[in-house]
């Protein structure tokens, strides 16, 4: 099969109404730029098709509040001199079959899903015309689709959308279903670090271990390229959990609710500029060049 055309970038959010700004958004967006901002969505931008021209729709429909969340994005992204970026609110299955979404979907460079309820995202969206061009263009086309948090969760084929941290390591606790399948194979969790959510990816891959889990770190975010390249970008942490190596586990043999077990789980931590590759398994831990002192 061959590699898809467009990229992805998977962010892992930052507060629960899936805003990028930890502080109150005030009409002075310089203020309120801190990494993610500066560096992701600036990189977003600078992986575009057209750059500064590029049409970026942000489909804030997993949020509980999608006009305030979709404005903060479209303040950003004018401040980084973007002029096209535009709220697309899909509110229902039926408007994600209109002829005026399709059309603006099919003129997209970027498409941007925000976060809040990602399977409400999925519910509203997924096989419906508007999924379906999505999928074409990503495959096709010169396309970039962006997800933070919930936007993020959705873009696998596999989706985790229940189940809390503290319970994560027991045998039922995880609750995954189908998301838009742009990758397969791996299953993303966000808002990685700050809730503890390892055991979620633990529990998620033990069930799975040709799946990849990969957790997302607040201001952090992955870029893939071809289908296969991954790259950290952002200023935290993306730790990914391999399954492929597993020895032994009791997950058949333990009731509902009783703790499982994992022998043999490789974890890997990717900062700022590391790679993965999901074909070769390879990572690359980017290394600072130390300027030797000159010699008299």
């Amino acid at each position: 099969m061959s590699r898809p055309k467009g990229k992805i970038i998977v962010i892992g959010g930052a507060i629960d109404k899936g805003s990028f700004t930890e502080s109150s958004f005030k009409n002075s967006v310089e203020e309120n730029l801190n990494y993610f901002e500066k560096g992701i969505l600036k990189r977003i931008v600078r992986e575009s098709k057209n750059g500064i021209n590029s049409k970026i729709e942000i489909i804030p429909t997993a949020s509980r509040i999608p006009i305030v969340v979709g404005s903060e994005y479209v303040k950003a992204f004018q401040y980084l001199g973007v002029n096209n970026a535009n709220i697309l609110n899909i509110r229902s299955r039926k408007e994600a079959n209109s002829t005026e979404i399709i059309k603006r979907i099919e003129q997209a460079d970027v498409v941007f899903f925000t976060g809040g309820d990602q399977l409400r995202l999925t519910s509203l969206i997924g096989g419906t015309p508007v999924h379906d061009l999505i999928i074409d263009k990503y495959h096709t086309e010169d396309f970039l689709y962006v997800g933070t948090s919930a936007g993020a969760a959705s873009a696998s084929s596999n989706m985790i959308y229940q189940g809390s941290s503290q319970e994560a390591l027991l045998k039922g606790e995880i609750k995954m279903t189908s998301g838009f399948g742009l990758i397969d194979h791996v299953v993303f969790d966000t808002h990685f670090v700050k809730r503890g959510r390892i055991g979620r990816l633990f529990n998620a891959v033990s069930s799975n271990p040709k799946t990849l889990g990969i957790g997302l770190g607040e201001d952090t975010g992955l870029l893939i390229s071809k289908g296969i390249k991954m790259e950290a970008i952002g200023s935290g942490l993306v730790i990914l959990v391999d399954g492929r190596f597993i020895n032994d586990t009791n997950i058949t043999e333990v009731a509902l609710g009783e703790p499982i077990s994992i022998n043999n789980l490789i974890v890997h931590v990717l900062s700022f500029g590391n790679t993965y590759s999901l074909k070769t398994h390879e990572l690359n831990i980017k290394k600072k060049r130390i300027k030797k002192p000159l010699l008299k």
